[in-house]
């Protein structure tokens, strides 16, 4: 059976405000339709479109190359707005063989409603984040069934830290992730945000 202990992590403490629940709807709605038809795929370094259906076959492919190894299955947002205040956002899930590289697959899109402070834009981020994680992770669980026993974890990565302008909005968005029974990571270790998905922004 697979490990997937930040996953079973059920009894989070739901932290997020009123204010910030209906901002959550609200976005729910944008998010839904930045995602519709070929802005679904995601790229991969060699160049492929995949699907996520694909991506956790390609997950499962790189854990199984090297079963008795550690893995996280982690998945991070990044953005940059636009003249327009319109913004590009890119998503990327990542497996990291711990101690020794990984994969990871990104996709990128454009959303065209306004955003006007670094605030709305980065609860999109973890908005979209959650919305690849559940899918991956539902998807990943059920592939998992009918390998060996691996060794991984899932994470979401949010692009915050205790330095600049978002260390007010830490622990609003880890109380967001983490009552989604999702383990959260921040800056300095929220790489998959901060690091992979920014390359592509």
């Amino acid at each position: 059976m697979d490990s997937v202990r930040s996953s079973s992590r059920g009894n989070y403490t739901n932290k997020i405000s009123t204010k910030s629940m209906q901002q959550t709807s609200s976005n729910r709605n944008s998010l839904s339709t930045a995602s519709n038809g070929a802005e679904k795929l995601f790229n991969s370094s060699f160049g492929l479109k995949l699907n996520q259906d694909q991506i956790v076959g390609e997950i499962i492919n790189f854990m199984q190359a090297e079963p008795s190894r550690r893995y996280k299955v982690i998945i991070g947002s990044d953005s940059e707005r636009n003249g327009d205040t319109s913004a590009d956002f890119v998503t990327a899930v990542v497996v990291h063989r711990v101690g020794n590289g990984g994969r990871y697959f990104w996709r990128h899109y454009v959303m065209t409603r306004n955003f006007h402070t670094i605030r709305e834009r980065i609860l999109e981020e973890v908005l979209m984040s959650l919305d690849v994680a559940k899918d991956i992770l539902g998807r990943l669980k059920e592939k998992s069934k009918l390998q060996p026993a691996l060794d991984w974890d899932f994470e979401i990565h949010v692009d915050v830290g205790a330095n600049g302008a978002t260390r007010t909005m830490i622990q609003e968005l880890v109380g967001m992730v983490r009552a989604n029974n999702f383990e959260a990571k921040t800056k300095p270790d929220s790489y998959a945000a901060s690091k992979v998905a920014d390359r592509h922004v």
